[in-house]
């Protein structure tokens, strides 16, 4: 049986990884899976810190938080400097380089993609970085069905941004493919 595999997103307030966790929980419990979703931000809720842990399994999860990353999203240097040292070592590490420019260590799976940069420059704006990095994120990991994360997105997002959310998906999976090759 294997273990529960454990994410963390993380950045700052407002840059929706409270979101992105709560569609990535869906996602696996459309996909039949257990999960449990926990979140944590700091007093500010723009600009503080922000984090989501999600962890997806076949069999009981007896602690709701992430401990050990099997993937860490992060999304700020502050995030990444302060969860890096939590990542397995056979963990896979994303970050956006557009606010991550050192790493004080690399793991092996390390993607540096600038997602805030691509979605603005493809979308117009810089709103949809969570989505573009989450679908990544699933792409990379194949933690969730890439249907599953469609609907998943669909039922938690305004209907008037679904297709903007849709778009920012698309770029995601387009981005793991080329770094995936």
């Amino acid at each position: 049986m294997a273990k529960p595999y454990e994410i963390r997103l993380s950045g700052s307030g407002g840059q929706g990884l409270i979101l992105a966790g709560i569609i990535l929980a869906k996602a696996a419990v459309y996909d039949k899976r257990r999960v449990t979703q926990t979140q944590s931000y700091g007093p500010e809720s723009r600009g503080g810190y922000s984090r989501a842990d999600v962890i997806v399994g076949d069999s009981e999860i007896y602690f709701p938080e992430a401990t050990q990353f099997d993937c860490l999203l992060a999304l700020t240097q502050e995030a990444c400097d302060v969860y890096l040292f939590d990542l397995k070592d056979d963990g896979i590490l994303i970050i956006d380089t557009t606010y991550v420019k050192n790493l004080s260590m690399t793991a092996e799976n390390t993607f540096e993609i600038p997602f805030t940069e691509v979605v603005i420059k493809e979308l117009g704006s810089p709103i949809t970085a969570n989505i573009c990095s989450l679908a990544f994120l699933v792409k990379v990991t194949g933690v969730v069905k890439t249907e599953s994360l469609k609907k998943a997105i669909a039922d938690s997002v305004k209907p008037a941004f679904v297709d903007l959310n849709y778009k920012a998906m698309e770029l995601g999976f387009q981005l793991a493919d080329l770094h995936l090759k």
